[in-house]
């Protein structure tokens, strides 16, 4: 008689006609025996990790089966370094009542923790000795970078014979390009002194006054209105876009014969649990369906894909009155793809001359465009010294980038020392120890970096994105206002933005967003039989442009399914999560056209991909908790003016995917 789990483990790890080898079936009850799984469990954990690799299951082979089996094990490894890092920290901080003029110098009642840096404890310990700050890169153009915190998590783990994480110094593959898109455009070199001028144009297309709303006032009903004009909104764009007579839209809750198009919201009928096709549900609007959520019967689709939020048109009856039977999913009009006049583009091609006494002497082709993206959290758990941030600012300066595009988290709440308060600021730093708060952490700790940068190159565009993450930042909702600057010492060039953001640099219309929504629609998609897009990178970043909004997951992932952070592996606290403000979700809308290049920072695997015309940038994280993380850069090369190639009107496509080098690259 066959083995029962040999069986099993052909059905979820074979293909249709080939079974697996008999060493393949060995290692893989190797693994279900040393991590005590069975065959369900080992399966997804094997989806989890080609999600992560970026694979699409191929075929089970020696080689992938043990690539598998060393992942688990590094992961297993990483589990227990935390739970040691756990320990430590609870025997640091046992539970009591703290005493007066204790070492952790807050009030007696613990109120005002979190509120202020502890540095009235830095001033009794000004002559205690202090480590010796992390260098720079030899021969950057940056120098005197600002001392660094003590690492003090590493002592800790040093104690317990843990072995800490390597420092940064050590990291390995520093530099390494890991991903190409459009490599046949070559990489320039970078200029001998900088331009003379700003190369960059800056317009904002979306509105910041609007993101300076009063968060935490949320009424229900201006949540129910938003949500339902947004599907009459998409109702009416199906409309007009395959010009139906309205006689052809209905209720999919209403019980007819007759096939009509039904537009509403996909939702499951159960707020516990991920969604599937036996939990799908589509609620309707009060205007088409009365509000009313129905059933929906996929099983006639060959292929379908379809996450919470989602916005759908469907083509079906309900002969029954108890479920919807849909017949074809009626893909959503896509937004235009953004123009402009053939004077405004040769206007932005003069600019990128960098002035009347630049030394580009290229009438024909003037230097391109060097901009490059990073999103924090910009320094490891284990300190506060910012020196993947240092490097980075080090690399913009070397190569006279002409704009640096930074997301949050810049000082993270989810960050162990920030969140417990135990660490310092460095010597030189002067400030009221009773009037100090995390503003002077930012200006002692970022602001330095950012601004010696400015001072390499004084026309330097530099921009900044807040996280609902970001600790600075009071409005911790999302869609978020910028958060002020005053206090923070930047110098008066760096321009704070809103989260999301939609603005133009010269003719590229770029759209900014530092909530992971990539990671969240991945996570809670659901996919069924044969769909087109097979890449699930480039299938979910295809949703934000499709549903025409930057954060179209409703409702967001659970807090406690999201990836964890030093801080909830410490103390076991949930991340923040979306933090959405439904009353204003319509700010989280992407503004009359399709962005030429979309960033979207995320904890999944950093790509540049080009989807439906757009740019999509995925530069990962700067650090990533225990290791060094990665960013982007796009060289953008002038474009080439011809009037054959102009539309009616004298318009013009921007077409950046088409003459934009983009590097990930490691820090």
């Amino acid at each position: 008689m066959a083995d029962p789990v040999v069986a099993e483990l052909n059905e979820r790890f074979g293909t249709a006609n080939t079974e697996l080898s008999p060493d393949v079936i060995y290692e893989l009850q190797s693994i279900m025996r040393l991590h005590e799984l069975d065959v369900q469990d080992m399966f997804f954990k094997w989806e989890s990790y080609c999600i992560k690799m970026d694979m699409d299951q191929p075929k089970m082979s020696m080689s992938t089966v043990r690539k598998f089996k060393q992942d688990l094990q590094d992961t297993l490894e990483r589990a227990n370094r935390a739970q040691a890092l756990e320990q430590v920290k609870t025997e640091k901080r046992p539970g009591g009542t703290p005493r007066p003029g204790a070492r952790n110098n807050s009030d007696v009642f613990g109120m005002l923790d979190g509120l202020t840096t502890p540095a009235a404890r830095r001033a009794a310990k000004l002559g205690s000795a202090r480590k010796t700050p992390m260098g720079t890169p030899i021969g950057s153009r940056l120098k005197n970078e600002p001392v660094s915190s003590p690492m003090k998590l590493e002592a800790q783990l040093d104690a317990m014979g843990v072995i800490p994480p390597s420092s940064f110094k050590d990291r390995p593959n520093a530099g390494e390009v890991i991903e190409i898109l459009n490599e046949n455009l070559p990489a320039p070199e970078p200029p001998i002194a900088p331009f003379g001028e700003s190369r960059i144009k800056l317009t904002a297309a979306s509105d910041l006054k609007k993101l300076g709303y009063k968060p935490l006032a949320m009424k229900l009903s201006e949540a129910s209105e938003i949500l339902d004009d947004r599907i009459d909104d998409f109702t009416s764009l199906v409309l007009e876009h395959y010009k139906l007579d309205e006689s052809v839209f209905g209720s999919a809750a209403m019980q007819s014969t007759t096939e009509i198009v039904a537009v509403g919201r996909v939702a499951s009928d159960t707020s516990e649990g991920k969604l599937n096709a036996a939990s799908l549900v589509l609620e309707t609007s009060r205007k088409l369906g009365g509000g009313f959520r129905v059933p929906l019967n996929v099983s006639k689709l060959k292929g379908y894909q379809f996450f919470p939020g989602q916005i759908v048109a469907l083509r079906g009856t309900n002969t029954t009155g108890r479920e919807f039977t849909v017949n074809e999913v009626i893909r959503m009009p896509l937004m235009g793809n953004a123009a402009s006049t053939l004077e405004t583009m040769a206007a932005h091609r003069e600019r990128l001359r960098g002035g009347p006494d630049a030394m580009d002497t290229d009438d024909e082709n003037p230097m391109p465009l060097n901009v490059i993206f990073a999103s924090g959290p910009y320094t490891a758990d284990d300190n506060l010294d910012f020196e993947p941030l240092h490097t980075f600012i080090n690399e913009a300066a070397d190569t006279y980038a002409d704009a640096v595009i930074l997301t949050g988290p810049f000082i993270d709440a989810e960050h162990p020392l920030i969140a417990s308060g135990d660490f310092d600021l460095p010597e030189e730093a002067v400030y009221d120890p009773d009037a100090a708060t995390l503003n002077t952490v930012f200006k002692y700790l970022i602001s330095p970096a950012l601004n010696r940068l400015v001072s390499a190159n004084p026309h330097v565009t530099i921009l900044l994105v807040p996280s609902v993450r970001d600790v600075i930042d009071r409005h911790v909702s999302w869609p978020q206002d910028p958060f002020p600057r005053k206090e923070l010492g930047l110098h008066k060039s760096i321009k704070i933005l809103g989260n999301p953001m939609t603005l133009s640099l010269n003719e590229t219309l770029v759209g900014i967003s530092s909530q992971d929504a990539l990671w969240e629609l991945k996570h809670e998609e659901l996919i069924g039989g044969t769909v087109e897009d097979t890449n699930g990178l480039s299938r979910v970043a295809r949703y934000l442009i499709e549903q025409r909004h930057y954060f179209p997951l409703f409702p967001p992932t659970d807090r406690t399914k999201l990836p964890k952070t030093g801080r909830q592996v410490i103390d076991g606290q949930a991340a923040p999560g979306a933090m959405l403000d439904i009353s204003y979700l319509k700010l989280g809308e992407m503004v009359n056209v399709r962005p030429d290049v979309l960033i979207v920072p995320s904890a999944l695997p950093p790509f540049a991909k080009v989807i439906e015309s757009v740019l999509v940038i995925n530069p990962g994280y700067l650090s990533q908790r225990k290791r060094a993380g990665t960013y982007a850069r796009m060289t953008l090369y002038p474009p080439k003016l011809s009037e054959a190639d102009a539309a009616p009107g004298g318009m013009l496509a921007h077409r950046i995917f088409e003459r934009a080098r983009v590097e990930v690259t490691r820090i």
